[in-house]
């Protein structure tokens, strides 16, 4: 996730800060000791923020653990002010093993909230209660508080994620995301609704949950659509290579008199050494992130000086949605499609869209045409 500063790695998961939520701690500290606070109570402020955010860090690992046991690999944990993030490679096809995933990280917050209550309860302390100070009770609270709001039936939280499971099971997997999202975004409606009148925290939160679920449906869909279907049936067959170490003044003018967008690169032994996008060619232009100058104006710069990423090379045999999957997580826009080590096509995600758009049209029009894509 763009804009996060890595921490270190827990159990082979990569663990980052984002950026906002450092400020956030920063922020807290400078307005409590601007307020005249003294800086012990200050700094015990901002130790209850991040022991709040260290059960969220535990929440999102009960995830992982939960997903590692069915061979899902989780990325990377992101905690950002308004929680933590768990990339996973993959959602689970099985919705027994979505509910199960789903459920694992507020059932962390429920063991929490258990041992603090127990903690108290064998050292004399009363039960806690709402209007309680104390760290301990206020924790216990808090992780109260985080297991009832992450199982709310509305996407981006938890709950969710449990309903389209229970759906999934009874019905496919695209029309439970679907009725999911439109619970959630009812949801989202009403939150904004009582939110207007009552706490403007809950119109954030009603955006928040709204577009969450409209970008989890819009997800199924890809999903469902691209089911079963190899990246041939997907991928760009006519396009032009550029040889690395041309200028890249002739790449730009293959950009510039045609449509396409992306050039796959090959060294003087023919093989594929990596993509040059269109982003990659205006930010070598612009001299984004460049080194200083060696002379040489941008337009002089080889073609292989300017890629950005390395190259994602997929066999054109893959399943499209894996290799859809691998490209968001890598953040690749375009990737080499190979048969036999020999370069065959080209995948983007411009025209992967092209493709699925023109897919939903024939098979709303009931043409017989949407078959012979796929059998491509």
């Amino acid at each position: 996730m763009k804009w996060s500063i890595r921490v270190g790695r827990v159990g082979g998961i990569e663990v980052y800060f984002h950026v906002t939520f450092v400020m956030l701690v920063a922020a807290l500290l400078f307005f409590d000791l601007a307020a005249g606070a003294p800086l012990d109570r200050a700094l015990a402020g901002v130790g209850s923020v991040l022991a709040l955010f260290g059960c969220v860090f535990l929440h999102e690992l009960g995830h992982a653990a939960a997903a590692r046991r069915y061979g899902i690999r989780t990325r990377d944990i992101t905690l950002l002010p308004i929680g933590g993030v768990a990339r996973l490679e993959r959602i689970p096809k099985e919705p027994s093993q979505e509910l199960v995933v789903a459920l694992a990280g507020p059932a962390v917050n429920l063991a929490i909230a258990a041992l603090i209550f127990l903690w108290l309860r064998a050292t004399g302390q009363e039960t806690p209660r709402l209007t309680d100070s104390g760290f301990l009770p206020r924790l216990l609270v808090t992780n109260l508080f985080l297991f009832a709001f992450n199982l709310i039936p509305a996407f981006p939280m938890d709950g969710g994620r449990v309903l389209r499971a229970l759906l999934a099971s009874r019905m496919d997997y695209a029309r439970a995301s679907e009725i999911a999202a439109r619970v959630g975004q009812t949801l989202a409606f009403l939150f904004g609704v009582v939110g207007l009148f009552y706490n403007p925290l809950l119109v954030f939160v009603a955006f928040f949950v709204y577009m969450g679920a409209e970008q989890e449906a819009a997800l199924a869909r890809v999903r469902s659509a691209t089911e079963g279907l190899p990246v041939r049936t997907a991928m760009v067959t006519v396009f032009r290579t550029v040889g690395a170490n041309e200028p890249l003044a002739r790449v730009v003018e293959l950009l510039l008199e045609g449509s396409q967008h992306d050039f796959p690169l090959i060294d003087a032994g023919g093989s594929v050494v990596g993509v040059l996008t269109r982003a990659d060619i205006v930010a070598a232009l612009g001299g984004r992130g460049e080194a200083p100058g060696d002379g040489r104006s941008a337009l002089e710069k080889t073609a292989g000086e300017a890629i950005r990423k390395p190259p994602m090379p997929v066999s054109d045999d893959e399943m499209l949605e894996d290799v859809l999957l691998r490209m968001q997580a890598e953040g690749v826009t375009a990737a080499p499609v190979l048969r036999n080590g020999a370069l065959v096509g080209l995948v983007t995600l411009e025209n992967v869209g092209e493709f699925l758009a023109v897919q939903s049209a024939l098979r709303r029009s009931g043409s017989s045409a949407a078959a012979a894509l796929q059998r491509r």
